[in-house]
Parts: C-alpha cells; sequence; structure tokens
C-alpha cells in the first residue's frame, strides 16, 4: 500500500459467514479480495455466537414445506422469489459447500448420518448443528480456508467509515455528470496505524452483520452497530424493512447489575428438544398465549414473555430445561451448561432465568437474488443485507442459510462479471482524493462517547422496542436527530478514530430503525404497535 491508498479487484466489509463464502467462492475464479475484519482475526461477528444450528432439509422436508414455514414466522410480509431461491438451491449449496467443498463436523447420529433438530416455527427436523456452538464451528473452518487460500488478503483491525462513489468523490466534473453511481470502494480506519486507508475495487461488498448494539439489552457481537446500513444509506442505498429488529425471547439474566456488553444467548434448540418457558411460580405459561406454545415464532413468544413479566411483576421468566429435556444437557449445550454454570445456575437442575434481547435485523440493504444493491458495484450479503426472506419476522436458524448462500451467489456474479472491460479506469481512480483529516481538537472523551451510547441504547429500549406507540417513536426521533446533529459537529471538528466511527454509524443506525417504525402504522410480526 502506497501513500495509504490500494486497488484490489472485490474489497469486502466484514468477515463473517457471508463474507467469507464471498471472498472464498470470488477467489476461486483467480480474482483477487481484500477482506476487512474490525478485529484481530475472523472471530468478531455475530455467526461464531450462532448456537443453534442452519437450516437443511429432513426427512418429509421439501421446499414447499420449508417455504410455508418461513412465510408464517415472516407474517407473510417476505419476498416470495427470494424465497423460493433459497429453498429451492440453499441446501444443495449447503451440501456442496458446508459438507463437501469446506466440511464442518456437523453432529451424527450413531449410523453416521446428520442429526437433525428442530427449532420454533418449523413444522420437521431440519436443522443442522454442532452440539450448542454451530458458528463457531462454521468459522473455525471457513477462517482456515481464508487464511489458506492464496487470492485473498485479510486485513485486520480496519473499520470502514464511508463507501466510495463517483457522484459524490470525484473531484473531475465528468464523473459527477454521469448518470449512473458507481461504488468504487471505501475510506478505511486502520487502527494500528492510526489513519484512513483508501481502497479502491471494481467490486464491494458490505457484509458488516447486524445493529443489536444499538439497544441497551442485546445477543450481539460489539461491532454490530448497523455500519454497513449508516454507510450505504448516506451513499443513497435503497434501505428496506428498517423497523424489522428482532427481539430473541430467551436471554440469560443475570440481574440488573449485571454490565455484560452483551447476554448469552439461550438457543431456541433448547425449546426444540422439549424446554418450557415457566413464570415465577413454576407455571407453563406458553399455551395461554398461542397454541404453538413454546415453539411459536420468535416475535409471539418474546411479547408473551413481556407480558408475562408485566402480570407477575417479576424481572425475568424461567427456561425450563432440567425438567423437560431428556437428552444429556452437559454433552447437547455444553456451551449453555459452562457458561450458566460459571454464573452460578446448573441448567440440570434449576430453570434459567431469561429475558428477551435485541438479536437479529430482518430489515436492511434492499438486494436481489444475486446480492446486487440499487448502487452500481455494490453488493450487500448476510445481516446488513434485505432479501426480504424474513418478511416482519426471522424463522430460527434460517439466517446462516441465508448468509452462506447469498454470499455464495454474490461472489459467483462478481467473478462472472470482472474483467480488463469492467475494471475501474485509472482517470476515476485518479479522480478519488485521499481521506482528509479535517478534525484538529483533541477532545475525544471516552466518558462523553460512553454517555452517548447510553442514550442511544436506553432511547432504543425503550421507545422503539418490542412494543412501540406513535408518542415514543416521536420522543425517539426527536432525541436522535438532536444527537446527530451533535456528533456531526463533533465529528467534523475531532480527529477520527474508531470510537468516534463506532458511535457515529450507531446513531444513523438508530435513526434509519426509527424513522422506519414511525412510518410503518400496522403492527406486523417484529414492528409491534400498542396504538
Amino acid at each position: 500500500m502506497q501513500d495509504n491508498r490500494m486497488k484490489t479487484d472485490v474489497l469486502i466489509i466484514g468477515a463473517g459467514i457471508s463474507g467469507c463464502i464471498s471472498a472464498l467462492t470470488v477467489a476461486e475464479k483467480g480474482v483477487e479480495v481484500t477482506l476487512l475484519t474490525q478485529g484481530d482475526d475472523l472471530f468478531t461477528g455475530n455467526t461464531r455466537l450462532a448456537q443453534g444450528g442452519i437450516v437443511y432439509t429432513g426427512p418429509g422436508d421439501s421446499p414447499k414445506i420449508l417455504e410455508k414455514d418461513i412465510r408464517t414466522a415472516g407474517w407473510d410480509y417476505n419476498n416470495i422469489k427470494a424465497i423460493r431461491t433459497l429453498t429451492k438451491e440453499g441446501p444443495e449449496a449447503l451440501k456442496h459447500l458446508l459438507l463437501e467443498k469446506y466440511p464442518v463436523p456437523f453432529a451424527c447420529d450413531e449410523n453416521g448420518d446428520y442429526s437433525l433438530t428442530r427449532e420454533g416455527g418449523h413444522a420437521v427436523p431440519r436443522i443442522l448443528y454442532c452440539a450448542d456452538h454451530t458458528g463457531h464451528s462454521i468459522m473455525e473452518v471457513l477462517s482456515k480456508a481464508v487464511a489458506d487460500h492464496p487470492n485473498i488478503t485479510v486485513c485486520t483491525q480496519r473499520t470502514a467509515v464511508d463507501l466510495l462513489t463517483n457522484h459524490h468523490h470525484a473531484r473531475e466534473t465528468e464523473f459527477k455528470y454521469c448518470l449512473s453511481n458507481k461504488c468504487l470502494g471505501a475510506y478505511v480506519y486502520n487502527e494500528s496505524i492510526d489513519a484512513v486507508e483508501t481502497i479502491l475495487a471494481d467490486f464491494t461488498v458490505l457484509a458488516t452483520g447486524g445493529l443489536g448494539q444499538i439497544y441497551l439489552h442485546t445477543t450481539n457481537s460489539t461491532g454490530s452497530i448497523g455500519s454497513g446500513v449508516a454507510m450505504a444509506s448516506r451513499a443513497k442505498v435503497r434501505i428496506i424493512n428498517s423497523e424489522m429488529v428482532q427481539f430473541h425471547p430467551t436471554a440469560f439474566y443475570q440481574g440488573t447489575r449485571s454490565r455484560a456488553s452483551r447476554r448469552f444467548l439461550i438457543s431456541e434448540a433448547v425449546r426444540g428438544e422439549g424446554a418450557k418457558l415457566v413464570n415465577c411460580y413454576g407455571e407453563a405459561f406458553m399455551p395461554r398465549y398461542d397454541p404453538r406454545a413454546d415453539l411459536a415464532p420468535r416475535d409471539i413468544v418474546t411479547r408473551s414473555i413481556q407480558e408475562e413479566m408485566l402480570r407477575t411483576g417479576e424481572e425475568c421468566v424461567y427456561l425450563d430445561a432440567a425438567n423437560f429435556v431428556k437428552h444429556d444437557l452437559k454433552e447437547r449445550f455444553p456451551t449453555i451448561y459452562g457458561t450458566c454454570a460459571d454464573a452460578g445456575t446448573d441448567i440440570t437442575k434449576t430453570p434459567i432465568p431469561v429475558v428477551p434481547a435485541a438479536h437479529y435485523y430482518c430489515g436492511g440493504i434492499l438486494v436481489d437474488e444475486k446480492g446486487r444493491t440499487t448502487l452500481d458495484r455494490l453488493y450487500s450479503v448476510g445481516e446488513c443485507s434485505c432479501t426480504g426472506v424474513h418478511g416482519g419476522n426471522r424463522l430460527a436458524s434460517t439466517s446462516l442459510l441465508e448468509g452462506m448462500f447469498w454470499g455464495y451467489t454474490s461472489g459467483k456474479d462478481m467473478a462472472s462479471k470482472i474483467s480488463k472491460k469492467t475494471a475501474i479506469s485509472k482517470k476515476l481512480m485518479n479522480a478519488i482524493p485521499n481521506w482528509e483529516n479535517s478534525g484538529t481538537n483533541e477532545n475525544e472523551d471516552p466518558a462523553l462517547i460512553a454517555q452517548d451510547w447510553m442514550l442511544i441504547r436506553s432511547i432504543m429500549w425503550n421507545y422503539v422496542g418490542i412494543t412501540r406507540s406513535t408518542a415514543r417513536l416521536s420522543r425517539a426521533m426527536y432525541d436522535l436527530q438532536n444527537l446527530n446533529r451533535d456528533l456531526r459537529s463533533f465529528y467534523k471538528r475531532t480527529p477520527i478514530s474508531r470510537p468516534i466511527v463506532d458511535l457515529f454509524h450507531g446513531c444513523q443506525a438508530a435513526l434509519s430503525v426509527t424513522a422506519a417504525a414511525i412510518k410503518n402504522k400496522k403492527s406486523l410480526g417484529c414492528h409491534y404497535r400498542v396504538d
């Protein structure tokens, strides 16, 4: 890299299952790929946290049955074309990628056949799993494949700041007058050298994950702040269904004094194996709220738990696996058992205290069946994208399949397009300036940044959370707009850093969710209006 400036064929921002599969697929065709991660390795995102499993196919299963389950969970607000593409081609792609090409050690029975479990909203057992650490096992395999591939360069400690486009960044007027706006790469902050790099690319992929960290309580990794949505919206890329934020019903509750940056997830697979939600009196309450009881879709279970907590006046409910799951809990759920045990809860003897927490972003950057966005040369895959598969609410364990599949299709599409004719011209590359550091005031105060984050998270949890109203959303919009205005001014005056970029992106992502929630007057799935 010369003068903090480089050129690559494909730039992929984010290194979870979708980013890695996209990188591996396009690199297989001899294409040069630069893969960015905020951490020191590829284990910092949400994929590694996935416990339950990944949708495959089981006995008596079919694309039509899976489609029905996805549409029912999504309140029939789904993109039918995307669902049918995924249900017909997804399992075969999984077989090719994760069973054959990059084999993941999924659980097998005594006959050597893959074990399949069932989760809420699924009509049949169809989910492959690795105990209760499926995502981590997948990332172990993919990270090694990425490291071993000669065409992939992994850049660690990188935070994308802004997408580069000819309309906004090119200095030559001829590129501003083009009808077509093109993504040309990104400005990227490199923590190791404390400088912003200009990375130019023929194609760019946003795979930045979700935005759970804009909420006070979340199961998401610390980098899940909606940065992809923030950057895409600034580049005038279409965002859709932004109000659809799924709350997971069962996050481990360790009391009000717990200051963990994320809540530990108790996988839906525990309920899939028979565990029941009970209140403080030991009563199994879910049958009162839905005939599917503990295996109802997540949005229904989440609201039912909230109602039960309000009814009883308790701070949590309980998930009873000890009395209802037939498996050896230590063997079937070793991660959950160990984490709970460390906190003083023996899940083989006592119920697990649980509360809802922000979990999955069903909306995001609008993409087609190949991961293409409304901005030329920009793709988006994984949780930051919106294929329309999930609609108003995500069906359990479909996200890993969706991320893998769209990573695969985007990689194939980019590989088919890359040639000397499609490469960015030298004249256009030279028209993109390097980042200019306008801030000179050394006024970055960790205490102020922490307070601004607390404000964002409290606003989102209290006003744009599990239940919403016009009054709450209006208050949220007013407060977030004021904070965003102040942050813009602060951003311009202060030398750039990752904490400042993250705060700026987080506030913009929160505004995106809130604005969409205000516009949607109808309760649907994750978006529940009390008025």
